[in-house]
């Protein structure tokens, strides 16, 4: 087994937090991992973008043309990656920031207004758990409980209440990857 990640958006969004989970409880789960971060020039409100590679192998080089999986979280991200998924593959994308959509016959979508989730769950900065979730529900390329544990010793201490949020909405997540 081998994933190629591809997340983007924003800049404050959390998609080099995506990549880091998910390269994190990869490296848990005794797979071969890479991340690469790409900051845009204005960090917050710029845009960001972050490759991660997930593997059973040892990983030749961590960057990432092609992706298996694409997470997009704003227009801008999925008009630049959108076209460079391979057929096949997966988009998990916010629909509520990409208005314009992806017109692709030969990929898996998994469209949902996750910004929108996100301010029901009770806070923005859940938005990133949402995706993560996403893309454990359609891919299973790791295990939920190994990022419960990682989100559990990271924030526990420092603002239970932000972990309650951020397993409420990778939970959620998961479930609109398997619809």
């Amino acid at each position: 087994m081998k994933a190629e990640i591809i997340c983007a958006g924003f800049g404050g969004q959390g998609v080099l937090t995506i990549g880091k989970f998910i390269a994190k409880a990869g490296m848990a789960e005794g797979k071969h991992v890479s991340w690469l971060p790409s900051y845009g020039p204005e960090m917050r409100g710029g845009t960001a973008n972050v490759s991660a590679v997930v593997s059973d192998e040892p990983i030749a080089s961590p960057i990432v043309s092609y992706p298996d999986i694409l997470v997009a979280l704003n227009q801008p991200s999925l008009d630049k990656f959108g076209p460079t998924i391979r057929p096949g593959g997966v988009l998990v994308v916010d629909t509520g920031m990409c208005p314009h959509g992806l017109k692709r016959d030969d990929i898996q979508f998994v469209a949902a207004p996750f910004s929108s989730i996100a301010v029901e769950i009770g806070s923005m900065r859940v938005l990133n758990m949402l995706a993560i979730g996403a893309v454990i529900g359609r891919t299973n390329i790791i295990k939920y409980e190994t990022i419960e544990e990682d989100l559990t010793a990271f924030l526990k201490a420092k603002n239970p209440d932000l972990l309650e949020q951020n397993l409420k909405a990778i939970k959620r997540g998961i479930e609109i990857g398997k619809l």
